[in-house]
């Protein structure tokens, strides 16, 4: 999982770590000079009370080099970083990482590097990797909000609808909620929402039968809006705990399916919207959520198939551009195969 981004991330610790090392190098190479201007400093005489005293000599950024050495510390300089830095946001870029995303990345390990004091002899890659860690962690931790605490404390029943474009697993994802619900205690009811997909109606259905769940369906064609009313319905009646509503798969630009969808939200007024797409879809899967988060403001994303994402720009992405955050992935085929969306969780697979 997300292979090739841990790869070009490494990569840059090392050539960054190595361009630092020539900086601390040319420091302690030019470091015993400004002893003795420092030397000079202090033997310097009282200006005559005849002769203007002298304005204090400008210390640029060698001089200041020189200054930190005396203290066994180097600064990073920008101009040791610039080349290397652009290098980052290509291999962002290439990742599949939003533009704004890899700007703002780079950015933050540029404010995080350029300017500070190092020991001589600190760990370079490490120095890198820290930074790098950092920027990433900022883009992806955009809120504090916990699933599962919400869920606990909500009053119930709890209604979810899930939306995204067709083709992304929005319907096995229900059934892996559905199944980690009831791992957790909940009792559970499905809305067959999508009445628009041939056949989706009868899939939902067997992910249903097969996990032990009522379902609520009309038959194809009819009001989303009035099958998920009538599911949030038996919920209250029968005292379940947790609604998940599927709806048909669509695009932005759709505009009466996306009517369709606003009036099912306006109708029902669920507690939580989730959009779901796949993580190997990369920049698509970011600008789908930007567009839905836009037209249907939801609370969160589920990202599927991200066993199978090597990039891993998506999961970077999404939370910073819709300032939503991941709430879970899908990692397999089986109902068990989905985990709870965690930044350090990510931040540990790529930095081990």
């Amino acid at each position: 999982m997300f292979e090739k981004l841990k790869e070009k991330l490494g990569g840059f610790k090392k050539i960054l770590g190595g361009a630092i090392e020539e900086t601390e190098k040319e420091a302690v190479t030019a470091g015993p000079a400004n002893k003795k201007i420092e030397t000079n400093k202090e033997k310097a005489p009282e200006p005559s009370s005849k002769e203007p005293p002298r304005q204090p000599e400008k210390i640029g950024v060698l001089g200041r080099i020189k200054a930190a050495v005396l203290e066994q510390e180097f600064i990073i300089d920008e101009k040791s970083l610039k080349d290397h830095l652009w290098e980052l946001e290509m291999a962002l870029l290439e990742s599949d990482v939003a533009v704004p995303v890899a700007e703002k990345i780079v950015d933050s390990v540029k404010t995080e590097l350029v300017g500070t004091r190092r020991k001589i002899g600190s760990d370079k890659g490490e120095i890198v990797g820290t930074a790098l860690r950092r920027a990433i962690s900022k883009v992806i931790s955009v809120d504090s909000f916990d699933f599962d605490v919400f869920i606990k404390n909500s009053k119930k029943p709890v209604t979810i609808v899930f939306v995204g474009v067709n083709g992304t697993g929005k319907t096995t994802t229900i059934a892996k909620m559905a199944e980690r619900f009831k791992e957790q205690g909940y009792s559970v009811v499905i809305a067959a929402g999508d009445t628009f997909r041939a056949g989706a109606i009868e899939q939902i259905e067997k992910h249903a039968d097969a996990l032990g769940i009522k379902i609520i369906k009309h038959q194809e064609g009819a009001d989303p809006a009035a099958i998920i009313y009538d599911a949030v319905q038996y919920a209250n009646a029968r005292h379940k705990d947790i609604v998940l509503a599927d709806t048909a798969g669509r695009m932005h630009t759709n505009i009466n399916l996306m009517d369709q969808l606003k009036k099912v939200c306006r109708v029902n007024k669920p507690e939580l919207i989730i959009f779901v797409d796949e993580a190997v879809a990369g920049n698509d899967a970011v600008e789908r959520a930007r567009l839905f988060n836009s037209a249907v403001p939801f609370n969160g994303s589920i990202l599927t198939k991200a066993d199978a994402d090597s990039k891993g720009g998506a999961a970077i992405s999404i939370a910073y551009t819709t300032g939503k955050p991941i709430l879970f992935l899908g990692v397999g085929q089986s109902y068990k195969d989905i985990v709870k969306f965690d930044p350090d969780w990510l931040l540990d697979r790529l930095f081990e």
